[in-house]
């Protein structure tokens, strides 16, 4: 395994630069495009209409990008194309709450997303994050005492790339499990009721209809992404032999050095009261303005990533002060403005990213493939688990260019959900097979826009870390999540247990 990881990696570097494969990727849709609309090629099927409210049936034909409205399209649409890109806005605002500086109480280098999704391994995620930091400090500091047992230390410290390829897989690869209900499962369950309301109006969901499932996958994957990263991902790197540094500490006074946590967990303890008083008291701004509820759609979990740059920044600043490290205002705005000066070549890809996803949705691939991989499995007359293990192929095969978990489930269920009812699949099952289906590819796929991400802060550390290097970090979390999550969903099937209630 480590030799094809080996091989995997070197063949995907000598790849050109990921903004050219973007690039080639727009000239490869431009044309597969053109030959969709040549040949006439359409579907009919039920889709979505927000403004309405109501699934519609709906014919969608292939449009050509090689036309005269093709490439107004291209060319007018640049600007709000990449000002519609959603993640732009999570990397910015994250940044600013997460960058770390000398005397300030965050790390940098670990990945900023805060999700409404994912699996939550925190008691797995966080130990393991922090323990390439506190070794590196560990045998700075022993160095100083006992030289060659300190530099031992440091010599065997495990890379912070594995730290990046299990935050990754933890909050990609299986994004959509968890043991919360978030926003995304209100918008996954209304979208489902309402493709079932296509066969039977009289029957309805729940918003936990998949918990069991969720929590029964959230402890296997859990256990099985930290094995993973231990057995595989760490010995295949092996000790962190790069050129990144970390800060070196500077000598401070003994009562300032422990006055900075106490004054950052007074800071943290200060953040988390303010997100407490503008969310739990009845009418607070943070809560539903006509429900009043805190968990779903709501201001407060749609604003949660504000919430945590908010407790980073202020924690920062406030260990900075208690430890006479920042001793002036300027200093904090001179830290928020170095947080974004690391993000200018992932502007250029998230900038790159914007176009290739937004041209093959002016073209219909998208819902031509869904539709036409459809009726291949209508067709095959396959028993229920055989296709449920379908649907989650097909899914599979079109997360490689269509990442987000809302918009690909709005194409899905209308055309699934009413086609798996017709052969006697229950929708909670379907449901539960999308979420096995939608995220592990997530994890290798360019087309997510925080692969980029992964791959800039992986350059920090490897500077010849390319688009092979991610992709054979992350190979073996998508292999081995999808053999064992496939087969964890088919015993779960086979038991006849309860997807949730």
């Amino acid at each position: 395994m480590q030799r094809i990881l080996d091989a995997v990696e070197r063949a995907g570097n000598c790849a050109p630069h990921p903004a050219m494969i973007f690039v080639y990727l727009i000239l490869l849709v431009a044309v597969l495009s053109a030959v969709l609309g040549l040949v006439g090629a359409s579907v009919t099927y039920w889709v979505w209409n927000p403004e309405t409210s109501d699934y519609e049936q709906r014919t969608t034909v292939a449009r050509s990008l090689l036309t005269v409205d093709g490439f107004r399209f291209m060319y007018t649409g640049v600007v709000a194309n990449f000002m519609s890109s959603t993640a732009v806005g999570v990397i910015i605002v994250a940044m600013l709450g997460g960058r770390r500086r000398r005397g300030e109480g965050a790390d940098q280098g670990l990945d900023p997303r805060p999700r409404t999704g994912g699996t939550g391994l925190g008691p797995v995620l966080t130990p393991r994050l922090h323990r390439h930091r506190l070794v590196d400090r560990g045998g700075r500091r022993l160095s100083r005492a006992h030289p060659a047992l300190g530099g031992r230390l440091l010599q065997h410290r495990p890379t912070s790339i594995a730290g990046l390829g299990l935050g990754f897989a933890s909050v990609a690869a299986a994004f959509l499990v968890n043991v919360l209900i978030v926003p995304v499962d209100g918008i996954l369950t209304e979208m489902t009721n309402d493709a079932i309301a296509l066969i039977d109006a009289e029957r309805q969901i729940s918003l936990t209809a998949t918990f069991w499932f969720s929590v029964g996958s959230v402890v296997v994957l859990t256990v099985l992404i930290a094995l993973i990263t231990d057995r595989i991902i760490e010995p295949r790197l092996g000790p962190y032999r790069g050129e990144y540094r970390l800060e070196e500490e500077t000598a401070g006074k003994p009562e300032a050095e422990a006055r900075g946590p106490r004054w950052a967990l007074w800071g943290l303890l200060g953040s988390l009261a303010f997100v407490a008083l503008t969310t739990l008291p009845p009418g607070a701004p943070l809560r539903d303005p006509e429900t009043g509820a805190i968990i779903g759609a709501t201001p407060f979990m749609n604003s949660l990533i504000v919430t945590i740059a908010l407790v980073f920044r202020v924690s920062g600043i406030c260990y900075g002060e208690g430890s006479g490290t920042m001793t002036h205002v300027d200093q904090v705005v001179d830290a928020m403005a170095k947080s974004l000066s690391s993000l200018s070549g992932l502007l250029l890809f998230l900038f790159v990213i914007s176009q290739s996803l937004a041209f093959p949705n002016y073209s219909n691939i998208a819902p031509l493939v869904a539709v036409s991989l459809a009726d291949v499995l209508q067709r095959l007359d396959l028993d229920t688990l055989r296709l449920l293990i379908g649907f989650i192929v097909v899914t599979l095969l079109l997360d490689v260019i269509i990442t987000g978990a809302i918009p690909k489930w709005a194409i899905f269920a209308p055309i699934f959900i009413p086609l798996l009812m017709r052969l006697d699949v229950p929708p909670e099952a379907v449901l539960a097979a999308y979420r096995v289906a939608d995220s592990p590819i997530d994890a290798i796929t360019p087309l997510n826009a925080y692969f980029a991400l992964v791959d800039t802060f992986c350059q920090k550390y490897q500077q010849d870390a390319g688009v092979g290097t991610v992709i054979a970090l992350m190979l073996p979390y998508l292999l081995i999540l999808m053999a064992v999550w496939m087969a964890f969903f088919a015993l779960w099937q086979l038991a006849g247990l309860p997807w949730g209630f």
